[in-house]
């Protein structure tokens, strides 16, 4: 009995890998240079950081046009689809395991270097050498060069945030239940409801960093504490960023009638992704702002 072998596509090579490299190197050298030079005018950091961020959103843009064309030239079998799940999947663990690593940092310094510096244990040299009039209270609001902080509550801004992700949720929810039922009124317009949803948060955290800097003396250097919340917050804006990058990229293709209520896998790619992002600001709102 003969066996049937599916056709299984393999594109031809890619500029947008080494492209996408490119962007990402000049965002952590940028990043880590503006970071530097935040006290020095005509620092050059903030230029390379946002020529990174230009260069990864071309690449996207270029990226999915070519994956685009190929999926609706018939190009994709069942095992490239099955391909395509996979990696989605495995990015999406890959990226758990980056905010892991960051929540983990957070709890260290919370449950375990903080009672050391404060002598718990037997670390009483420690704290008489390093930092006398150190108490382990978090959030930690002064450095040991007597810089003082203020903490962000986690009513006003935060909150409103939570609330706009979590409806975000939900409309993103309904905009899959209608590309299944085929309703495509309301699939586009609850997708760009989404998108829309997604800005509003990118705007009102832009205003929240603000408020911190301009006003409540909260910045990067501002000890383990001004570490943790700009670095959580920061990656967890910069991966909203991206994925309401992919939601309009999908919002773009619903326009043009690319989806059916049988072959979507993009529309649940991006809605996985969402979902992910929501899920890790409800973490990142529970162990950053309100505990």
């Amino acid at each position: 009995m003969s066996e049937k072998y599916e056709h299984y596509y393999v594109p031809a090579q890619s500029p947008w890998p080494i492209v996408g490299a490119l962007g990402l190197g000049l965002i952590a050298f940028g990043a880590g240079t503006f970071i530097q030079q935040l006290d020095e005018p005509g620092g050059y950091g903030g230029y390379l950081l946002l020529m990174g961020i230009g260069t990864i959103i071309f690449m996207m843009f270029g990226w999915f046009r070519h994956v685009i064309q190929e999926s609706m030239s018939g190009l994709y079998s069942k095992q490239m689809d099955r391909s395509f799940r996979q990696g989605m999947s495995w990015f999406i663990f890959s990226e758990v395991m980056f905010f892991c690593a960051f929540f983990g940092a957070l709890f260290y310094a919370r449950m375990i270097a903080m009672p050391w510096l404060a002598g718990a244990g037997n670390n009483a040299m420690t704290h008489e050498v390093l930092w006398p009039a150190f108490e382990a209270v978090w959030p930690l609001l002064m450095t040991p060069d007597g810089t003082t902080t203020q903490a962000m509550s986690w009513s006003g801004l935060p909150l409103y945030n939570t609330i706009i992700l979590l409806i975000s949720s939900v409309t993103l929810h309904f905009a899959h239940v209608g590309l299944e039922q085929n309703k495509r009124v309301q699939l586009s317009l609850f997708l760009f409801i989404t998108i829309a949803l997604g800005a509003l948060f990118l705007s009102m955290q832009g205003i929240e960093y603000i408020h911190a800097y301009q006003e409540m003396g909260l910045k990067l250097d501002s000890g383990i504490y001004g570490n943790t919340f700009f670095l959580l917050t920061g990656f967890h804006g910069l991966h909203v960023t991206l994925g309401s990058i992919i939601l309009f990229v999908l919002w773009l293709r619903t326009l043009r009638g690319h989806f059916t209520p049988e072959k979507h896998f993009a529309f649940q790619a991006g809605s996985w992704y969402w979902h992910f992002v929501d899920v890790v600001w409800l973490c990142l709102f529970i162990f950053v702002y309100v505990l």
